[in-house]
C-alpha cells in the first residue's frame, strides 16, 4: 500500500509538472531577396531540421512555410516551449523540383551561433518580440519607415492592446490597437516623418496575466545625399596615414552604392553625421578624413554601406575576426586587441598611426639567379606545431645546412578560418594572425636573407572568398562588382568568386598588392595560384589564350617595374606548350609537375615510359630559358614515400615497400632530380621521407608534424643525401648553367643523364628497376672519372662499356675530382645488393642507447633461414623482426621500439637474438626515454 501511494504521488507530480509547461506560438517570417524562390522552409531543432536528407528538404515537409501575399513574405507558425532555446535556419528551393537549394541564417535575427554552422538561435520567453524590422543599428533611407515585429505571449495569455505602447525618441506614439495582425501576431506601424539622424523606437507589451516585455530599435534615418568632393591629393584606396593624428579613409564603392558611414571605436560604432563619407564627383569612391586620433592607440572600424553592409577596409593590414581570432594563442600573437563584441558584426579592420616599425638589417639582398633556385615549399601550419614565424626563424639553420636557397610559404595573407591551406583568401594586405605578428614575418624574411635564402609567397589572385570585403560589397548584385565576374567564364575549374583581370579596378588592386608585399615585407617573389584561370574567355581554360597572355605579361611588367629581380612563378598547368613557352621566354617562371613520372620511377614501375621524367627539363619542351620550376612533390601532389611504401614494386628479397629500401629509392630519384639543370622545388619533409598521404585527415586537413624523423638514422641519411646533392649543384655550374649540354635517356628502368659543360662533365646512371641489370654509361670521353658519393675513381677506356647495377643502385660520375660527401649515407644503395659477405655476422645496433628507433645490421654469406627476435630482460619475446628464408647479402632492420602488439616498449635493457643456420648470436641494447 505504501509503494502504491508513493507511485501515485510521483505520478501526480509528473503530470502536474508536464501540464505546468507553457508554450508560445511563434511566427517565423522570411522575406526573400531572390525572385527565383519557389518554396521556403524553417528547419530547426524543433522539427528535426526539416526533416532533411543530406541537406535536402522535400516539398511538403512539416517545416515548409506559406507565402503571405499581403506581406510579401513566407511565414510559418511553430509551437515552442517557454524557457527553451532552439537552433534553426531558413532553407529555399530555387527551382520546382528543389534540386537547387540553399541554407542560411535568419537575416532578421541577430542571435547566431558562429560555433555551430552559423545557426540562428531563438530563446523562448513568456512574452517576446521577434524578428524586428528595421534591424537594430541599421540605416534607413525612408523618411517615414514602417516598424514591424512579431509579438508573442503564452497560449493561456493575451496582449492588452490598449496598454501595449510604441514610443519614438522618448515620445508616446500609439498603442498596439489597430496595429496588430492577429493571425500572425505581427505588429506593423508606420512612423511619422523623421529628420535625418539617429532615432530610437521603444516597444512595450503588457498581458492580462501581468507579464511585460520591452525592446528597442536604434536606427539612423539618412535621407540626404553625401557631399560631393574631390579626393585629397596623394591618397589611395584604403587607409592613408596623413599625420600623427589624422587618417583619410577611401573606399572604392561605385555609384550603385548610395552612402557610407564610418563606424568604429571613435563613434561607439553608431552612425554619426560627423562620419558620413563624402563622394567623389564620378561617384566611384567615398572618402573621409578623421583627425584628433591618438597615434599610439589601435582603432577598430568598418564601413557601413547603405545601412545594410558592414565591411572591413579591403586594404587593411590587420583585421579582427569574430569567429576565429579566439583560437589564436597569446604566444602566437601577443596583446591582440579584442573584437568589439556587442558593438557590431562581421570582420572589422584596425588602424594605428604610430606603429612599431621594423628595422631591416639586410636592405640589399642579392637574390639567387632564377636558374639556380632550389625552392623549399612549406605550409606553416603543418611544418611547425607552434605554427608561427618566430619558431620558423629557428629552423633556418636546418634549411641552410640542407642547401636550399629559397623558401616558398603557402598563402599567408588573411584567409577564411585558421587552419587552412590558404587558398580561400579574404584580406590580401593583412598577414594572417594565426602565424604571428607582421614584424615577426619581416624578421623571418630578414633572417632568411642573412643566410642567402630568398622568401617567396604563394598568392591567390584568381579568386576570393565570401568574407572578402570586395565580394561582400556586391554580394547581392554580383553583376555590379568592379572586380569580379558574375560567373567564372572558364568551365573546367572554378573556386570562390572569380576576379576579372580585364577590369581596371582589379588591375589597380592587383598592382597595389604586389607593390605592398615587395616594398613593405621585402618579399623576393610570388607563386601565383591557378593562373590558367586569369581569363575571361568562355569554355575550357587549357587551350592557348591570347588575352590571358596579355594579362599575365601586364602583371609581370608591373612587378618588374617595382623590382626587376623579383620572381614571378606561375601555376600555369595548361595543355598548350606554346603559351607556356611564350611566358617563360618573357621572363616568368612556370611550375613543372613531374610528380607522376618520378613517383612511378621511385616505385619501380617503368613500363610504357610512365617513369620518363624528361618533360621536367626545359629544353625538352623547346624552351630556351631555364624557367621551368620542376618538382617531384608539391602541396598538391601525393608523397613519393607514401606511394613507395604502399605501391612499391618488388622482386625476391628486393621490396620497395620495406622502409629502408623505400628511402633508398628516394635517394635514387632525387639524384636524377636535383642534378637536372633548371630551378627546382622540394615539398616540406620530402628530404626526410615524409610518408603520410596527402589525403590523410582529408586533403587539406592537418597533417602530422614529423621533426622526429630527423632523429632516425635512415631518414637523416636521406636528408644528408639531399644536402650532398645540393652542395654538388650549388658549387658547380654544370647543374645550373643554360650552356650545359644535357643528354637524357630516362624512358626505361635503366636511366642515364649526361651533362657536359666547360667546367665539368657529369654522367649520372641508375637502376630504377627491381632486378640487377646492365647500363651503358655513354661517358662523354675516356679517362678518369670520379664517383661523387663513394669517392672511387675509374679509368674509362671504352665509354660504352656496360656497368652492372643492382636494383636501386646509382652513381654520379664527374670528370673532375670533388670532395666526397660524408661516407655511409648511401652505402645501403650500393652494398645491400652488391656485395656477398664471407660469413654470417651480427653487428651492434646503432644508435645505442636509442629513442625511439634503432637499426640492427647483419650479414649472410649464403641463402639461409633467418630469425631476428627481440626479448625483454625477463626473457619474454616481444617482437619478431625477421622470420624468413633470406638470400646472401648485407641487411639492416629498423626497430621502432614497439612490440608485435603495437605497444610502445618502456625504457630498459633488451636483447636481440639472431639465428642464421647454425650461427646464433645475442646482443644487448638500451632503450632510454
Amino acid at each position: 500500500m505504501k509503494e502504491n501511494s508513493t507511485f501515485a504521488i510521483l505520478f501526480f507530480v509528473l503530470v502536474t509538472s508536464l501540464t505546468a509547461q507553457e508554450y508560445v506560438n511563434v511566427t517565423f517570417r522570411h522575406y526573400p531577396t531572390n525572385t527565383s524562390v519557389v518554396r521556403a522552409f524553417v528547419p530547426g531543432s524543433f522539427n528535426n531540421w526539416g526533416p532533411n536528407s543530406s541537406g535536402f528538404i522535400a516539398p511538403g515537409a512539416p517545416s515548409q512555410m506559406s507565402y503571405i501575399d499581403s506581406l510579401n513574405c513566407w511565414a510559418k507558425k511553430i509551437r515552442l516551449r517557454v524557457g527553451a532555446n532552439y537552433n534553426y535556419k531558413f532553407h529555399e528551393h530555387w527551382n520546382q523540383n528543389g534540386s537547387d537549394w540553399h541554407w542560411f541564417p535568419d537575416p532578421l535575427n541577430p542571435d547566431v551561433n558562429h560555433n555551430d554552422n552559423d545557426n540562428s538561435i531563438i530563446a523562448v520567453k513568456k512574452v517576446m518580440f521577434f524578428e524586428m524590422m528595421p534591424k537594430d543599428g541599421n540605416i534607413i533611407t525612408e523618411q517615414q519607415p514602417e516598424i514591424t515585429a512579431g509579438v508573442f505571449t503564452t497560449e493561456n495569455d493575451s496582449i492588452l492592446l490598449n496598454l501595449s505602447t510604441i514610443s519614438l525618441d522618448g515620445e508616446f506614439l500609439s498603442t498596439f490597437e489597430n496595429n496588430l495582425i492577429s493571425e500572425l501576431s505581427l505588429l506593423k506601424y508606420k512612423l511619422p516623418e523623421l529628420t535625418n539622424g539617429n532615432h530610437t523606437v521603444v516597444l512595450k507589451i503588457l498581458t492580462k496575466n501581468g507579464e511585460s516585455e520591452s525592446d528597442s530599435i536604434n536606427f539612423t534615418c539618412q535621407g540626404a545625399a553625401p557631399e560631393i568632393a574631390a579626393l585629397p591629393d596623394g591618397v589611395l584606396d584604403g587607409i592613408n596615414y596623413v599625420s600623427d593624428s589624422t587618417v583619410t579613409l577611401v573606399l572604392h564603392a561605385p555609384y550603385y552604392k548610395n552612402f557610407v558611414y564610418v563606424i568604429g571605436d571613435f563613434n561607439d560604432w553608431q552612425p554619426d553625421q560627423n562620419y558620413f563619407m563624402k563622394q567623389v564627383p564620378d561617384r566611384q569612391k567615398y572618402w573621409l578624413t578623421i583627425s584628433g586620433l591618438d597615434p599610439n592607440e589601435e582603432y577598430r572600424f568598418q564601413y557601413f554601406v547603405d545601412g545594410e553592409i558592414r565591411i572591413a577596409d579591403p586594404y587593411a593590414e590587420k583585421i579582427l575576426d569574430p569567429w576565429n581570432d579566439r583560437y589564436i594563442s597569446e604566444n602566437t600573437y601577443p596583446d591582440l586587441i579584442p573584437y568589439p563584441t556587442g558593438k557590431t558584426r562581421e570582420i572589422v579592420s584596425v588602424l594605428q598611426l604610430n606603429q612599431d616599425k621594423y628595422k631591416w638589417q639586410i636592405s640589399n639582398f642579392n637574390r639567387p639567379a632564377k636558374e639556380e633556385l632550389v625552392i623549399y615549399e612549406l605550409l606553416v601550419r603543418d611544418f611547425l606545431a607552434e605554427h608561427d614565424y618566430k619558431t620558423l626563424i629557428d629552423t633556418l639553420n636546418y634549411f641552410e645546412k640542407l642547401g636550399i636557397n629559397a623558401i616558398e610559404l603557402m598563402p599567408i595573407n588573411e584567409f577564411e578560418g585558421n587552419e587552412s591551406w590558404g587558398y580561400n583568401p579574404s584580406f590580401y594586405f593583412a598577414p594572417d594572425k594565426y602565424y604571428g605578428q607582421k614584424n615577426d614575418l619581416k624578421k623571418f624574411v630578414d633572417e632568411s636573407h642573412k643566410r642567402g635564402i630568398a622568401v617567396i609567397i604563394d598568392v591567390v589572385l584568381n579568386h576570393a572568398y565570401g568574407q572578402c570585403s570586395l565580394v561582400r560589397l556586391f554580394a547581392n548584385n554580383p553583376g555590379q562588382s568592379p572586380w569580379f565576374n558574375e560567373q567564372a567564364p572558364h568551365t573546367d575549374y572554378s573556386w570562390g568568386y572569380d576576379f576579372n583581370h580585364e577590369k581596371s579596378a582589379t588591375k589597380n588592386f592587383v598592382d597595389r598588392f604586389f607593390t605592398y608585399w615587395l616594398t613593405e615585407f621585402h618579399i623576393d617573389g610570388f607563386r601565383l595560384d591557378f593562373t590558367r584561370g586569369f581569363t575571361n574567355k568562355y569554355g575550357s581554360s587549357g587551350a592557348r589564350d591570347e588575352s590571358r597572355i596579355h594579362i599575365l605579361k601586364r602583371i609581370y611588367d608591373h612587378v618588374q617595374s617595382i623590382d626587376s629581380t623579383a620572381y614571378m612563378i606561375l601555376e600555369h598547368l595548361i595543355d598548350d606548350n606554346s603559351e607556356m613557352k611564350e611566358l617563360a621566354e618573357y621572363g616568368m617562371l612556370l611550375w613543372g609537375n613531374t610528380n607522376y613520372n618520378y613517383s612511378e620511377a621511385a616505385m619501380g614501375w617503368n613500363e610504357e615510359s610512365k617513369s620518363d621524367f624528361s618533360w621536367g627539363f626545359y629544353k625538352t619542351r623547346g624552351w630556351s630559358n631555364p624557367n621551368l620550376v620542376t618538382y617531384m612533390e608539391s602541396h598538391d601532389e601525393e608523397r613519393l614515400m607514401y606511394k613507395n611504401l604502399k605501391y612499391g614494386n618488388s622482386s625476391g628479397e628486393y621490396n620497395i615497400k620495406e622502409l629502408s629500401t623505400a628511402l633508398d629509392r628516394i635517394k635514387l630519384a632525387v639524384s636524377f632530380f636535383l642534378t637536372l639543370p633548371g630551378p627546382k622545388m622540394i615539398w616540406q619533409f620530402g628530404e626526410l621521407g615524409y610518408d603520410y598521404s596527402i589525403d590523410y585527415n582529408g586533403r587539406v586537413g592537418n597533417k602530422p608534424i614529423r621533426w622526429n624523423y630527423f632523429d632516425e638514422p635512415e631518414r637523416k641519411n636521406l636528408y644528408k643525401t639531399f644536402a650532398a646533392l645540393l652542395k654538388l649543384r650549388n658549387e658547380n655550374k654544370t647543374f645550373t648553367s643554360a650552356n650545359s649540354n644535357v643528354s637524357l635517356s630516362v624512358s626505361t628502368s635503366n636511366k642515364r643523364i649526361n651533362i657536359s659543360h666547360d667546367s665539368m662533365n657529369v654522367s649520372i646512371m641508375g637502376n630504377f628497376g627491381v632486378i640487377t641489370s646492365d647500363i651503358n654509361p655513354s661517358f662523354q670521353h675516356a679517362g678518369m672519372w670520379y664517383d661523387y658519393f663513394f669517392g672511387d675513381s675509374i679509368n674509362v677506356t671504352n665509354t660504352n662499356d656496360y656497368i652492372n647495377l643492382k636494383p636501386g643502385e646509382f652513381h654520379i660520375y664527374t670528370d673532375k675530382k670533388l670532395e666526397s660527401p660524408e661516407p655511409g649515407i648511401i652505402d645501403s644503395v650500393k652494398k645491400d645488393f652488391a656485395e656477398v659477405p664471407q660469413q654470417f655476422k651480427l653487428f651492434q645496433n646503432y644508435p645505442n642507447p636509442f629513442n625511439p628507433t634503432t637499426i640492427i645490421h647483419y650479414e649472410l654469406s649464403n641463402e639461409t633461414k633467418v630469425s631476428l627476435e627481440i626479448y625483454n630482460i625477463q626473457g619474454k619475446k616481444i617482437k619478431t623482426l625477421v622470420q624468413a628464408k633470406v638470400s646472401a647479402g648485407i641487411y639492416h632492420k629498423v626497430w621502432h621500439g614497439k612490440t608485435d602488439a603495437g605497444i610502445k616498449a618502456v625504457s630498459g635493457i633488451y636483447l636481440y637474438k639472431f639465428k642464421a643456420g647454425d650461427y646464433i648470436k645475442t646482443k644487448k641494447m638500451l632503450l632510454l626515454k
